[in-house]
């Protein structure tokens, strides 16, 4: 099992940041991702550019605090949660992830992986919050 935990910073409200982050319909931001397939308002499917699926099940939703779900593919299972925090500069995303490799020869990689997989998210989020943040300055 590998858990990885990130903290970052963002210019923007922890309302604007929920928004982003929870809004399955509009996940265009994400470079990993083709779509996201919602089947109801606990469970969704990410579908990678590669065509390899992930299924989301919501655990815990308490709106601009706390969301948590489990994951689940062929080659691994697990949990994220994101926890939400104003902070003096905007706001604050804390994410940790715990995977299991499905098959033994992929343990020793998921930690990596796991690892590469947060700093895009986060560094794709980061491009997002500023995008909007300057859409809006420009208004």
């Amino acid at each position: 099992m590998a858990v990885s935990k990130v903290t970052r910073s963002f210019s923007c409200t922890v309302e604007q940041l929920w928004q982003i982050v929870t809004d399955l319909s509009h996940t265009d931001w994400r470079s990993d991702l083709a779509r996201v397939e919602v089947l109801d308002e606990t469970r969704f499917v990410e579908h990678t550019k590669s065509g390899y699926a992930t299924h989301f099940a919501v655990t815990t939703c308490e709106p601009k605090q706390f969301w948590a779900f489990t994951m689940e593919n062929g080659n691994m299972s697990g949990s994220w949660e994101g926890r939400f925090e104003a902070a003096e500069s905007g706001s604050l995303l804390t994410c940790v992830e715990t995977v299991n490799g499905k098959r033994w020869w992929m343990r020793p990689f998921v930690s990596g992986y796991l690892k590469r997989q947060q700093k895009l998210y986060m560094d794709n989020l980061l491009r997002e919050v500023n995008r909007i943040t300057d859409e809006n300055t420009a208004r």
